[in-house]
């Protein structure tokens, strides 16, 4: 089969899986976020050469526990003997587990930033392999859950819109960067990226924000200017964290001395290679929704 047909079609499979999940239902994103966690910590485990057991039994009791319990209770009292036929109670509040498992994430989120500039580095220990694990795959899909629900209920549009951004910053930036491109970004790590292609690609993805909080996140007569500056501040979010994640996969790509991550999309590569900046940038959206939600 022709290459560019190949990835258009598995292209094609992603998009219409990934839309029709977030719209069917709560529980079907929920499910389908659950497998992507699970390839993507096959494939991080296989660039850090580490044993995918214990990750995998990790990262799916932790989203499982955490998305389901976020999603179901506020501040919610859960009692153990449900799931494992005991007589102990435990009282959970949501707020701090958030901000607990956030602060992790970042941490780890400039850990990251900082491993880009380190040129020596060309062997992970181990412990900071299994660090990368929690903070920089597993913790950030249960935010990509959390950000769907805004600061209220689950909104499949704020997470169709996220990656509608995403999609116009990955675009734009090539096409800017093939067109006009001539200072390389960060050519030791990704020599095809360019300084034009960052800003052109920033540039779209806030007209995307206005566009899309304009017409498809409240499109009626009664506008609320408020709502273009929190999608425009999402896209320059998205324009700038999203080129870092984007980086750092590609950092560890190079270490392990392979082109993708993964093969599970033909033409496209393995899940982290598709989903490298929407989690880069989940935790810092989700830190930006906080924010709002204090200030209002």
């Amino acid at each position: 089969m022709n290459e560019t047909l190949k990835r258009s079609i598995s292209g094609a499979i992603y998009i219409l899986l990934l839309i029709a999940s977030i719209l069917y239902s709560t529980e079907s994103f929920f499910l389908l976020f659950g497998v992507f966690l699970v390839i993507a910590i096959a494939e991080f485990c296989n660039l850090a050469q580490v044993n995918k057991t214990l990750p995998l039994i990790v990262g799916i009791l932790l989203y499982s526990t955490v998305t389901l319990i976020s999603h179901y209770n506020t501040i919610t009292t859960t009692t153990i003997n449900e799931l494992f036929d005991t007589n102990i109670e435990i009282t959970v509040n949501i707020q701090q587990l958030n901000i607990i498992l956030l602060a992790i994430t970042l941490v780890v989120s400039v850990k990251c930033i900082l491993f880009l500039f380190y040129d020596n580095i060309q062997k992970i220990s181990t412990s900071s392999k299994y660090l990368y694990l929690f903070g920089y795959i597993i913790l950030p899909f249960i935010f990509i859950t959390k950000i769907s629900f805004g600061i209220k209920d689950y909104n499949p549009k704020i997470i169709i819109g996220l990656f509608l951004i995403i999609w116009t910053n990955d675009t734009f930036a090539y096409i800017v960067g093939k067109s006009i491109g001539k200072h390389k970004l960060f050519e030791r790590i990704s020599p095809k990226k360019t300084i034009e292609g960052f800003l052109g690609g920033i540039l779209f993805a806030i007209l995307s924000g206005y566009l899309i909080s304009k017409f498809y996140i409240r499109p009626n007569p009664e506008f609320s200017s408020q709502s273009i500056l929190i999608w425009v501040s999402i896209a320059a979010i998205v324009g700038i964290f999203g080129t870092i994640g984007d980086l750092v996969e590609s950092k560890f790509k190079r270490i392990a001395g392979v082109k993708d991550s993964g093969n599970i999309m033909p033409g496209h590569g393995g899940v982290l290679d598709r989903l490298d900046s929407v989690i880069f940038v989940a935790p810092i959206i989700f830190l930006f929704y906080q924010i709002l939600n204090y200030v209002s």
